[in-house]
C-alpha cells in the first residue's frame, strides 16, 4: 500500500529538502494545483471531521495515545459512521460502486 501526503503549495511543501525527507520514508507527495482548493477537499473535509469528532474531545498526552484515538476513529470512520449524503457507511458505499 501506498503512503500519499496530501498538502498545498506552500514554501515549506515544495522545498528540496522537504522533498527529499519525505522521499527517504517512502512518501509519495501529492499537492493542490495552484490556486485549485478542491483538489485538496476531500482531505481537507476528513480532516476537519476527525478534529471535530475526534481529535478535540480529548486531552492526548503521547503519540501513542493520539495514535491509538486515531486508529480508532478510522474505523469507526470506514465502518460504522453514516454518511447523511448516502445513509451508507463510506466501506458500503465503496462495495456498492464496485
Amino acid at each position: 500500500m501506498e503512503l500519499q501526503l496530501h498538502n498545498d503549495q506552500g514554501f515549506q511543501y515544495t522545498s528540496q529538502r522537504y522533498f527529499d525527507l519525505i522521499k527517504e520514508y517512502d512518501i509519495t507527495p501529492l499537492m493542490s494545483r495552484r490556486g485549485n482548493c478542491y483538489d485538496n477537499a476531500m482531505a481537507e473535509n476528513f480532516f476537519s471531521i476527525l478534529k471535530t469528532e475526534c481529535i478535540y474531545r480529548y486531552k492526548l498526552k503521547t503519540f501513542d495515545e493520539a495514535r491509538h484515538l486515531i486508529d480508532e476513529y478510522i474505523d469507526f470512520y470506514n465502518n460504522e459512521r453514516i454518511q447523511l449524503k448516502t445513509s451508507l457507511t463510506p466501506l458500503e458505499k465503496r462495495h456498492q460502486a464496485a
